[in-house]
């Protein structure tokens, strides 16, 4: 698969989202096996510049879905969201 035509920007973000995707995931599972788990903290820092992965984690895994600190996971999706449109002229 050819990724080239992205912008760098994008192919970042994207992994970044990735990345924190999978640190959720790795939480969920230490949960499940009785192991230490992430801050809260810890897990919030990284949904604020990843939000997406962190969503997409949230949804699928049904994770920290009783914790009111994470309604703010949805709150920096949007504000991506709307930084997305707002910059796009200039990234693409």
């Amino acid at each position: 698969m050819d990724i080239s035509f992205l912008p760098p920007v994008v192919i970042l973000y994207a992994g970044l989202n990735i990345l924190v995707f999978a640190v959720f995931a790795y939480d969920k599972f230490r949960a499940k096996v009785r192991m230490g788990r992430s801050s809260e903290n810890f897990l919030l820092l990284l949904a604020a510049p990843g939000p997406f992965g962190a969503l997409i984690a949230i949804i699928g895994f049904r994770h920290k879905t009783r914790h009111k600190k994470f309604f703010l996971v949805p709150v920096f999706a949007l504000l991506h969201v709307v930084l997305i449109v707002w910059l796009w002229p200039w990234l693409s």
